[in-house]
């Protein structure tokens, strides 16, 4: 298979947005977002019956946005050999269908997705990492297709036991001749994986967009984690993205929300 032609790249100012379901919307824009960055599954794509995935209809406009996230539920299994290809491509085909609507020309796509591309249990390793690189490649091509880019996001171990790291996000597609993928740097899961600042500032050019959250992935502002060393050595290290803002524990997302994203814009170098 030929390479898929590369989504437009529009160049602009890094923005801050918050990670969160299309429901959500109004709250996001209320902490003063610059974008809300909608999740996939169970926002803009439903389960019907039969384990079918459909766009979701009757959603209120909301304005386009650069980045989205949760591509894959757990029930896709992305890197099982026993599961046909065509039945992944028939989901992603689903998938970015019901993004293409909400999205800026060349907006990203974060195949994250920890509990989809787990290896089954008596899977070889090399088979399910050949399994993955193709649905990987999938995604990517049918993404590209609406002008979307997809991006790989490494997954500390507890969420999954295939792509960790930044390191290991861009050894695995220079391995499986996918090299003009670009990947997500992720904040938590550099933490959680004790991966350096150095390494991230290596890679930095290879980063596609990036996701942030404070210890135990709170707001920004609510824990110790260094967040402004992190987007500093991305930024030094030639790192144009936007930056989301991941977490699980709002209580207020209109007050948590403009607290954090003031705390990520005065740390990172690029907030214009």
């Amino acid at each position: 298979m030929t390479d898929a032609p590369a989504p437009t790249r529009t160049p602009c100012p890094p923005q801050h947005g918050i990670i969160a379901a299309h429901a959500r919307a109004e709250e996001v824009a209320a902490a003063s977002a610059d974008f809300l960055e909608q999740t996939v599954v169970g926002s803009l794509l439903l389960e019907g019956a039969g384990g079918t995935w459909a766009p979701a209809t009757g959603l209120a406009p909301v304005p386009r946005a650069p980045s989205f996230a949760i591509l894959f539920p757990g029930a896709v299994r992305v890197s099982d050999p026993a599961v046909p290809l065509e039945k992944t491509a028939d989901y992603l085909r689903g998938a970015v269908a019901a993004i293409a609507p909400w999205a800026r020309p060349g907006a990203t796509v974060v195949l994250g997705s920890g509990a989809s591309r787990r290896i089954p249990e008596g899977v070889d390793r090399a088979a399910a990492e050949r399994r993955f690189a193709d649905s990987v490649r999938t995604a990517r091509d049918l993404a590209a297709e609406h002008g979307l880019e997809v991006l790989l996001e490494p997954l500390h171990q507890g969420e999954t036991d295939l792509v960790n790291t930044l390191e290991q996000a861009t050894d695995f597609l220079d391995a499986h001749e996918l090299s003009g993928m670009r990947v997500v740097a992720d904040l938590f899961h550099v933490m959680l994986e004790r991966e350096s600042f150095e390494t991230v500032h290596r890679l930095a050019g290879r980063v596609g967009h990036i996701h942030v959250a404070d210890t135990d992935r709170r707001p920004p502002g609510q824990g110790d984690w260094p967040l402004g060393e992190f987007l500093t050595a991305l930024r030094d290290g030639g790192c144009a993205a936007h930056v989301s803002i991941e977490c699980f524990t709002w209580q207020d997302i209109p007050a948590e929300g403009r607290a954090a994203l003031e705390e990520v814009r005065a740390a990172d170098p690029a907030a214009s």
